[in-house]
């Protein structure tokens, strides 16, 4: 195990137990992506709040972990080798988690990668258009006189959400009968998309009648259930 006082964010949010992974963290779709996936392996961490409010993620400390200045980061004092590891962006976190722990990345060559093609789609497709659509439907954009951005967005995010109808006919999960990291990838966006946003009814979302049925599943999953909460809001000591 490493010595985490050699990172600079650790002055910034200094470690109780410092021989668990740390995860710097937000609960946003992004972030709780990592802590969902903590959850659902076991890995023991220690979840520590980047408030947003205060702009905390431009912080030098957070920086010094993701130049880029986005949640979600950990550092893993076990990485590989025995020595830290530090990491940020949520996908390159999920398969690191995957390959660390043996769980929820197909074994098989094949599988795996068609794990990892779907997890692709969520980034580069699912989370940027849903963000966009949130903005112009809930934020500062729903102001715009004009409505062409948040109707293009729109019809982007019901054309995605028709990819994955299309995809979990008859499969229960994004690979089938498997849970796995692309399903974490996707549905907290998914949640994100109907709750938060609240823009179920302008995409559509009644005539997706399987994603809306996963959606529920991976609702209802205990480890999802903890993780869409960390790290809380208020900080406090974790046992």
């Amino acid at each position: 195990m490493s010595e985490l006082s050699t990172f600079p964010i650790t002055r910034k949010w200094p470690p109780r137990h410092p021989q668990r992974l740390q995860l710097y963290s937000l609960p946003t779709p992004n972030g709780v992506k990592v802590s969902i996936m903590l959850e659902e392996t076991g890995l023991p961490y220690e979840a520590h709040l980047v408030d947003f409010a205060t702009h905390e993620q431009a912080s030098s400390e957070f920086r010094s972990l993701n130049p880029n200045g986005k949640i979600p980061a950990i550092i893993d004092p076990n990485g590989p080798g025995g020595r830290a590891l530090a990491l940020f962006e949520s996908g390159a976190i999920l398969v690191y988690l995957a390959e660390r722990t043996g769980q929820l990345l197909p074994h098989d060559a094949a599988a795996r990668y068609v794990a990892l093609e779907w997890l692709m789609f969520q980034m580069s497709a699912v989370g940027p258009m849903f963000g966009q659509l949130g903005f112009f439907h809930k934020f500062a954009g729903k102001d715009f006189e004009d409505k062409r951005p948040r109707d293009r967005y729109a019809a982007e995010s019901r054309r995605l959400l028709a990819v994955l109808e299309q995809r979990l006919a008859g499969r229960a999960w994004l690979l089938g009968d498997e849970y796995s990291i692309a399903d974490i990838a996707v549905f907290p966006w998914v949640r994100n998309l109907v709750g938060f946003y609240g823009a179920g009814a302008l995409v559509g979302f009644e005539d997706f009648g399987n994603v809306a049925r996963a959606l529920a599943a991976f609702e209802a999953r205990p480890a999802v259930a903890r993780g869409l909460l960390i790290p809380a809001r208020a900080r406090e000591p974790q046992p």
